[in-house]
């Protein structure tokens, strides 16, 4: 006889802490099948042929309002189900649902509780039966205040000095329905998690056994119409045999003693036209830096939004290879599978691979969001823009090693050439002060119309449509043609500067024609560890103060740990990278650390550390390993500390109230290792510009930079604050032109 494992829907109302509350599943409900649906992705009348099939449903949380019907789709349904009812468990937009539906009222608080937390007080009863003290993370601007004698009632609540008392936790007298308004998912919550969601399925499986509802035998041909049970991990077909895998050339280590500006001078960064790519850690706690050997050999790789080709260049030649049904990132994943490569030197994080940069709008249209595009020069720049190189010089800060490599067979000669090149190149030092900075124009955006964007943005938190939004906007540098071409590269110049006035631990300076960029990002966004093992680790950075004589490490703590709403904001994405981590990787996600403030060069920054890997053997085929980082990366973009959360809504929201595309801004720029690890930070702290873009003075064209800026608009924003807070930002860059805001 077949004992079927338990079985439980998920609704998704198109939330960012579904995969969260899944894994919470998983861990309360012993072996339990979880199958994630959208809200919309069935009607009612198409979902009930398979609600026999499952033990109990859970209704998830979700932007928006239980009262407006493409919010919470077939949701509103459950709560009529007649003879197909069956246990249901709801959080937050859940709740309020259920509540709705059966006579309750919906109003909005005084003061939302976005990523805050709160005592929780219960009756100790049906699903907080022997649950004691509750702290829990609440994420909600709407609430219900319920029918008096009514079929719902309150089993928990939550005394709020600014809101009154505001329904926690409630259950249908008569059916077997149940919800909280807290997140029992968050990482934050203490206590009302895991025992919650144990008591639910304890009296699940009472009601089940008093009305006799048996479960169907599972149906393998169900999956055709709701898909795989989470967890999913697909596997690459046409895997790769080790004896196929070639060799990388042994890299050579010397202490050459030249720092990076001299290795960067003698392979090429002063010739403006040809291309280069420096990967740099500027500052701790950054450690290695990579840079590129380009010739015109090295193949580069453009793609935009909505092509239907690749566009390859190499040997000066341009070659477009059709997309046919594959998107960009299975193509690219079918590329680098193609050169994978073993046996380079293990310390090493980059034996050679892609180096570049994608842009914000990829990771929307990745999300199924409608790009918004601009007629505007400078905003042409591909969405991805890679070299794929082969050769290579990378340092080591730790050590003061440099070590010199290549992935081309037999290339022991280019080894010791450039050994040589570089031991004979004398020192360069990072003297900008030659830069003429006269003729230079600033543009910033306009203050009135970014400070009332910020208003708007607050009035859809408070409607419930976002817990917090990265509203952006951009400036732009104007400099005259004459002073452009001063010098072999001006660009490289600018880039001296601003790592010498502002140096990161992950910094950049990428000449990919169209395009050049120029970083001092202090962010790191995803960063994974070769196979075996692969490790995938983010790290969201919420939280800055600027070093100053007399900000200590305590005076640091106080305003950054000190604060709710610097605390509320790294929780936030913290919840949202969970998710997105659950969602390719499985159960196996950690938060390592938690609103820890780490000291950098110029800053005092609040840093937490997420990390997640597969389960132990979880295929047989080791290639899907090889490419988790590029999946999470895939699935992670655009980054949650730059969209907000819900990530989907946010970014909708967003696309209204930005004038326009972000571009390069706000996307990574990194590597991946023929290897199979990779680095990739947040294009933050940056500016960029496009070769074609020119705008006119009088008679004279200018060469434009841009560079974006904002910040993470929360119910607590103050719009003066924040347009400062933008401000204080843009000054970084703007210092490696001479010129402040």
């Amino acid at each position: 006889m077949t004992i079927e494992k338990p079985r439980l829907l998920l609704v998704d109302s198109y939330d960012s802490f579904t995969h969260n509350l899944a894994a919470l599943c998983r861990q309360a409900i012993p072996n339990v099948a979880v199958t994630i649906i959208k809200n919309d992705d069935l009607t009612i009348e198409a979902l009930r042929p398979y609600l026999p099939y499952f033990s109990c449903v859970v209704v998830g949380p979700g932007p928006g309002s239980p009262n407006i019907a493409k919010d919470i789709g077939l949701v509103r349904d459950l709560w009529q189900l007649k003879e197909d009812v069956l246990p249901v468990f709801g959080v937050c937009l859940g709740l309020q649902s259920l509540a709705i539906a059966n006579g309750a009222t919906l109003k909005r608080l005084n003061t939302v509780k976005h990523g805050q937390i709160s005592q929780i007080y219960h009756t100790s009863t049906d699903i907080f039966d022997s649950v004691g003290s509750i702290k829990a993370v609440r994420y909600h601007s709407l609430h219900v205040e319920l029918k008096a004698n009514g079929d719902v009632e309150e089993l928990a609540w939550a005394e709020d000095e600014e809101n009154g008392r505001v329904v926690m936790g409630v259950r249908h007298r008569y059916r077997p329905f149940w919800a909280v308004q807290y997140h029992p998912e968050s990482v934050c919550t203490d206590g009302g998690g895991i025992q919650v969601v144990a008591n639910f399925w304890q009296l699940s499986q009472r009601w089940m056994q008093r009305h006799e509802r048996r479960i169907r035998p599972w149906n393998s041909s169900m999956m055709n119409s709701l898909g795989h049970p989470w967890p999913y991990v697909t596997a690459p077909s046409r895997p790769i045999s080790p004896v196929e895998l070639p060799n990388v050339s042994v890299s050579s280590p010397n202490q050459l003693g030249l720092p990076v500006v001299g290795i960067c001078e003698a392979l090429g960064a002063l010739e403006e036209s040809s291309n280069f790519a420096l990967l740099e850690s500027a500052a701790e706690p950054g450690r290695f830096s990579i840079v590129a050997y380009i010739t015109p050999s090295t193949l580069q790789i453009r793609y935009r939004v909505g092509d239907a080709s690749v566009c390859l260049i190499k040997d000066t030649k341009t070659f477009y290879e059709p997309l046919g049904s594959e998107d960009i990132w299975t193509w690219l994943s079918r590329f680098m599978r193609s050169r994978k490569m073993v046996n380079g030197n293990p310390d090493l994080p980059f034996w050679g691979g892609l180096v570049g940069c994608l842009s914000y709008e990829l990771g929307v249209h990745s999300m199924h969001v409608p790009v918004k595009r601009t007629d505007n020069a400078s905003n042409k720049h591909p969405d991805v823009n890679f070299v794929f190189v082969e050769r290579s010089v990378v340092l080591d800060r730790q050590t003061g090693r440099t070590y010199v490599q290549s992935i081309i067979p037999d290339d022991a000669a280019w080894i010791s050439q450039t050994v040589t090149l570089l031991e004979n190149s004398p020192p360069q030092y990072c003297n900008t002060d030659h830069l003429t900075t006269s003729g230079i124009s600033t543009t910033l955006p306009d203050k009135a119309r970014y400070t009332s964007r910020i208003q708007e943005a607050k009035e859809h938190l408070f409607a419930g449509e976002s817990y917090e939004l990265c509203l952006t906007a951009q400036t732009r540098i104007s400099i005259p043609s004459n002073l452009s071409c001063q010098a072999s590269s001006t660009s490289w110049e600018h880039y001296k500067r601003l790592r010498q006035n502002n140096p990161a631990p992950h910094s950049a300076y990428l000449r990919l024609h169209p395009t050049t960029l120029l970083s001092s990002s202090p962010e790191r966004f995803l960063s994974f560890s070769r196979n075996p093992g692969s490790i995938c680790q983010l790290r969201p950075i919420k939280g800055t103060v600027r070093k100053t004589p007399d900000t200590t490490r305590a005076a640091a703590e106080e305003a950054l740990i000190g604060s709710p709403k610097e605390v509320a904001e790294n929780l936030m994405i913290v919840d949202l990278i969970r998710h997105d981590l659950h969602g390719v990787v499985g159960e196996d996600v950690v938060v390592k650390q938690f609103c820890s403030v780490e000291e950098y060069e110029t800053v005092w920054q609040l840093v937490s550390v997420i990390e997640g890997k597969l389960a132990d053997n979880p295929i047989s085929n080791p290639d899907a390993a090889d490419q988790l980082g590029w999946q999470v990366l895939q699935h992670c973009l655009p980054p949650g500390s730059m969209t907000g959360a819900p990530k989907q809504r946010s970014v909708e929201i967003l696309q209204t109230l930005e004038d326009q595309e972000r571009g390069i801004y706000s996307g990574v720029f990194g590597y991946w290792c023929v290897g199979g690890g990779g680095d990739w930070s947040v294009t933050i702290r940056s500016c960029f510009k496009y070769d074609e873009a020119s705008v006119s003075q009088g008679s004279e064209a200018v060469e434009e930079w841009v560079i974006g800026a904002g910040g993470a608009i929360t119910a607590l924003s103050d719009p003066e604050g924040e347009w400062d807070e933008m401000v204080i930002k843009l000054q970084s860059v703007l210092r490696a032109f001479g010129v402040a805001a």
